[in-house]
């Protein structure tokens, strides 16, 4: 593998390792109207309102497997306010933040590029990961293996997990309902679970039809929750092929990831998606995992398993799914059914 000091991200020259197959990059065809989901009346308990939310959802889902949400009780300020500290971190210099590496095997710190995992096809992008379980994680966090000239940034993010955990379990609540479960099924299963946070910033580059920010993949996680810069570079697969999805100041992108499709016993789709970078502007997002505890069984209802004719996946444990994707297989639009070979085929 190349040194991380050979894959630099240089806007105005694109090393091998950062190219990707034509295939991947084979530009958007046009845009995708996800639907919109508003959640006022559904928050507030409107039954009407609700299953018009859980209908709009059911048809997202079993389509691509991606919906934007408005009305959905995150402040504006708190929004403006992670990209501020975004920005913060994002800025300092290189040595500071190679300082804060991910370790092998983990999902928390710093990456630039992934460079430390992959040798070809690398992302057009630095990260920032970060766990959320209990209160004072991110705090502890910030503190703990950034700096205290950071510890705001601390509070600010640690703030916006809260916020993120309880708008994850309320869609939990929503997508229960649109499977036709009780309301509650969900988010008893996701309410102990152990959330990651992720900054991202993709860079400019001068040659953007060469790289990727992000591949094509799906989510290994249950459900992602994206706030996009107004700047956009958020594509989905539908329909065989690639639509951009406009950004909306008030909205989040909610889609489907692997672990959920499981539960859904395959109903719901895991979302196949990928960033694009800009040749003249930097971009930023906002992404929050929901994930379970990591030791509990994924396992879909019988209702579910018994409309669809039978069980499509094995039991596993999210540590199993994390397992594979960090030290065995690089999450593409088909981990999944790797996965479950690769659980079949243990001893």
């Amino acid at each position: 593998m190349d040194s991380c000091g050979d894959n630099t991200l240089d806007p105005s020259h694109v090393l091998k390792s950062f190219m990707w197959p034509k295939e991947s990059v084979a530009e958007a065809e046009g845009e995708l109207e996800p639907p919109l989901v508003d959640l006022e009346g559904f928050m507030r308990g409107d039954q009407d309102a609700t299953r018009r939310a859980a209908e709009l959802v059911r048809q997202a889902c079993v389509s691509h497997g991606l919906f934007q949400v408005i009305n959905h009780g995150i402040d504006s300020r708190l929004i403006h306010e992670a990209y501020e500290q975004l920005d913060a971190f994002f800025k300092l210099p290189l040595d500071r933040k190679l300082s804060i590496p991910r370790s092998p095997g983990t999902i928390w710190g710093y990456s630039g590029a992934h460079a430390h995992r992959f040798s070809c096809n690398l992302p057009w992008k630095e990260t920032l990961s970060f766990p959320f379980r209990h209160t004072n994680d991110v705090t502890n966090f910030f503190t703990y293996n950034i700096g205290q000239d950071l510890q705001h940034a601390g509070v600010v993010f640690e703030e916006y997990c809260e916020g993120m955990k309880e708008l994850g379990l309320r869609l939990m609540e929503l997508l229960g309902i649109s499977l036709g479960m009780e309301r509650g099924h969900f988010r008893e299963f996701f309410e102990d679970g152990e959330c990651i946070m992720r900054c991202n910033y993709y860079p400019p580059c001068q040659q953007p039809a060469l790289v990727l920010g992000t591949g094509p993949h799906c989510d290994p996680t249950s459900l992602t929750i994206l706030h996009q810069d107004h700047v956009g570079g958020l594509d989905v697969l539908a329909d065989n092929k690639w639509l951009r999805v406009p950004p909306r100041s008030q909205a989040f992108v909610v889609n489907i990831g692997d672990t959920f499709s499981a539960l859904s016993n395959g109903r719901y789709k895991s979302c196949v998606h990928r960033a694009v970078v800009k040749r003249h502007k930097e971009r930023r997002s906002l992404a929050f995992f929901v994930c379970p505890k990591q030791d509990k069984l994924v396992r879909p209802p019988h209702d579910l398993v018994v409309s669809h004719g039978g069980r499509l996946f094995p039991d596993f444990t999210w540590s199993d799914l994390l397992l594979f994707t960090h030290s065995f297989y690089r999450a593409d639009h088909s981990t999944l059914p790797h996965f479950t070979r690769w659980l079949l085929s243990r001893p």
